[in-house]
């Protein structure tokens, strides 16, 4: 730190030679996230010599980096709230959950009182305040109508190295998915980029200048008029899949925002059996089924897993005409999805 800094303002001289990225150099200099690095940064109170710098700049050693705190409004509080939740793994720093689909993750508008963050306070789940405010503890996010698999961090130390970790790759999030019509190859590479739709943004869509985005498919089983998906993400951007399998002309079954045709796709001497699948569907059919990621704290290989949730086995069983998948519980083992797991 240097003795120029102003009130409110924090000044420190980069020491190594090569320090990256301005956004992960940053997060780690003032021990917060990256995403609140980034949002210093994209608010122009990171500067040079008084120049705003950019999340992608890459400093010389010697350079004195200014950075404007902003006055801490007033912490908004929370109401605990209750429910039911299913962990799969848990100790001192972090939890794995299978999150229900309806539930949102964080507070927001129309949910302050309801999301997954308001039912771990009712539970007593210490959570990390890394995650920035409103958003204790969550490294990464589902969609409200997603199930499945999610991570929360219970300390900032856990929170900063898994926020890392999926920033690097190193988490492996793989999903099961039916998605309408047939891919000609059984394992797809799926790279477009994806940005907010320019009328709605609310939804996404692939459009040049977006992020880049990276979704790798494998074929599970083949029905009729849908096919059981292993999808691999190799980037985690905001709907990911649901837009990445609509933009390939296979949408995710029951996925009422990016179906882009869905049951209607199907030719019409078949329609009456696609419309009785996505009347079947009471939402997208997309589940987060494994994670693969070493404990940020013990360094243990975890591999977790999540069976087909009980709301979408009625869809599965009229994709697949197999009335014996209702009463199946294990319905991703039975299908063969674990083991097409490398």
């Amino acid at each position: 730190m240097t003795d120029r800094a102003a009130p409110g303002t924090i000044a420190f001289c980069v020491a190594v030679a090569d320090p990256g990225r301005l956004d992960a150099f940053l997060a780690e200099q003032l021990a917060i996230s990256r995403t609140q690095a980034a949002r210093l940064i994209a608010e122009g109170r990171v500067t040079v010599a008084g120049r705003p710098l950019r999340a992608a700049a890459r400093l010389r050693a010697g350079t004195e980096v200014h950075v404007a705190i902003p006055a801490v409004a007033p912490p908004r509080t929370y109401a605990p709230a209750h429910g039911e939740l299913r962990f799969v793994y848990e100790d001192e720093h972090l939890a794995v959950l299978d999150k229900p689909a309806g539930l949102v993750v964080h507070p927001g508008p129309g949910h302050w009182d309801d999301s997954l963050v308001n039912v771990l306070l009712g539970r007593g789940t210490p959570l990390a305040p890394a995650g920035g405010t409103g958003r204790p503890g969550i490294v990464h996010r589902l969609d409200r109508d997603t199930s499945g698999l999610l991570i929360l961090a219970k300390s900032d130390t856990a929170h900063r190295r898994l926020a890392r970790a999926i920033e690097q790759r190193r988490v492996s999030r793989v999903y099961a998915v039916l998605a309408w019509g047939h891919f000609p190859r059984a394992a797809v590479d799926i790279e477009a980029p994806i940005a907010r739709h320019a009328q709605d943004r609310k939804r996404m869509t692939v459009r040049a200048g977006g992020r880049h985005a990276v979704t790798h498919v494998e074929v599970v089983a083949r029905f009729a008029h849908a096919e059981l998906l292993r999808v691999r993400l190799g980037t985690g951007r905001t709907h990911q899949i649901r837009v990445h399998l609509a933009h390939v002309g296979h949408p995710v079954v029951g996925d009422r925002e990016y179906a882009f045709g869905g049951a209607r796709r199907v030719t019409p001497s078949a329609r009456r059996d696609a419309e009785r699948i996505e009347a079947s569907a009471p939402r997208q059919a997309l589940h987060a089924a494994e994670l693969a990621f070493t404990h940020p704290v013990t360094e243990v290989a975890l591999r977790l897993r999540a069976e087909w949730p009980d709301d979408l086995r009625p869809v599965l069983a009229e994709t697949a005409h197999d009335p014996h998948l209702l009463a199946e519980r294990n319905s991703l083992q039975y299908l063969g999805f674990w083991a097409s797991d490398g």
